[in-house]
């Protein structure tokens, strides 16, 4: 029975890869929440670097 629960807890790597992924993928979308909320309240206007947040130089 010990060697039963054993297995149990133990994980293979392709079932650890994919934990990490999930991670990975949940963090990514947490992160692009986060930054739609920033825009929808005009934060990101102010940074720099973003071409497309410079109203006045549009073609």
């Amino acid at each position: 029975m010990g060697q039963s629960d054993d297995s149990a807890t133990r994980k293979s790597p392709a079932d650890k890869r994919k934990e990490r992924l999930a991670a990975e993928l949940r963090a990514n979308l947490q992160r692009r929440k986060g930054q739609t909320r920033a825009r929808r309240k005009g934060a990101m206007d102010e940074a720099a670097g973003l071409p497309a947040s410079h109203g006045d130089k549009r073609p």
